[in-house]
């Protein structure tokens, strides 16, 4: 009689930033700019990528994906917490909460797959560059970025399976801005033991697996490059890799507080500050970063305007 009388939950609340409505606007006003600059900048990335032949080989094929994926990842999340900031009572459906979870889940894989294989690439060029045509070749980096998507999506589906088939009969209030795996958890009716701990050990096995891939690729190459003789050769080293290492210390800094060692963080506003870190600023970072730190790319979109405002 018991299970007859409880209420199945079809939608749920998102309280996102409901605790600061008086400065709702400007937050609208705020994410939907970087939301605009993040799609628009990782949109002329690609182009670039695209375009110039010079840019056709591993290391820009790499950072063409991450741009993609940054693509991807801001869609899942951004338009959704837009439109929840300016309603006064946002929900989303049971079915549209899971789907956004596996995407969120599967896109963060991929990303963390990615950077793993931008590290590696890294590592190559500077520590063996004799070999780097041979170990790098294009097919071989075409080859790691399909991997990256592919295991990204394959590993997070069965995870997703499992949160699907949790019951959840009230309350239905999400207190973040997007359907994350830990706060929809909490609503559920009985205990997720095995849930948290396949959730757990996921997220371990992904983020720490190339998180450790990633620290002793750039281990080798500050070694590396410690033994260059020439300052210049060093600072062009040096130039080529702290991009990618900013957007990895910020991302799997982030990340791992979050989901490997999610008990160490109480507070659920500053959880959220977390989450705006890998869902918002890093993605909003990425065109800039390797951009304008980057002398190939910054002479391909230099070709590519005068090619269309002059030579036009």
């Amino acid at each position: 009689m018991a299970a007859t009388n409880e209420t199945t939950v079809t939608e749920f609340i998102l309280l996102g930033f409901s605790g600061i409505t008086h400065i709702r606007l400007l937050l609208f006003a705020i994410f939907l700019f970087i939301y605009i600059v993040t799609v628009t900048g990782n949109i002329v990335i690609i182009a670039i990528v695209y375009g110039d032949v010079h840019l056709h080989t591993p290391m820009y094929l790499f950072l063409s994906n991450l741009s993609c994926l940054e693509i991807f990842y801001t869609a899942n999340i951004i338009p959704k917490m837009l439109f929840n900031i300016i309603m006064e009572k946002p929900t989303v459906p049971f079915t549209g909460c899971i789907v956004q979870l596996y995407f969120f889940g599967s896109l963060g894989s991929t990303e963390c797959f990615l950077l793993g294989a931008m590290a590696y690439d890294r590592y190559v060029a500077i520590c063996k560059p004799l070999h780097y045509s041979l170990l790098m070749s294009f097919k071989t980096s075409a080859v790691m970025s399909l991997c990256s998507w592919c295991t990204g999506f394959i590993a997070t589906f069965g995870a997703i399976v499992l949160v699907s088939q949790l019951n959840f009969c009230g309350p239905n209030k999400i207190k973040h801005f997007f359907c994350d795996l830990q706060p929809v958890m909490k609503l559920s009716c009985k205990t997720a033991y095995t849930m948290e701990t396949v959730s757990w050990i996921l997220a371990s096995t992904i983020l720490l697996g190339s998180c450790f891939l990633t620290l002793a690729s750039y281990t080798r190459i500050i070694l590396t490059m410690v033994q260059i003789p020439s300052s210049k050769g060093r600072q062009k080293a040096f130039s080529t890799c702290t991009a990618h290492l900013t957007v990895v210390v910020i991302f799997y800094g982030a990340m791992i507080s979050m989901y490997v060692s999610p008990n160490t963080i109480k507070n659920e506003e500053f959880k959220k500050v977390s989450s705006l870190l890998y869902t918002v600023v890093t993605p909003f970072m990425n065109p800039f970063i390797y951009t304008l730190r980057n002398q190939d790319v910054k002479q391909a979109l230099h070709k590519a305007i005068l090619r269309t405002f002059i030579y036009n």
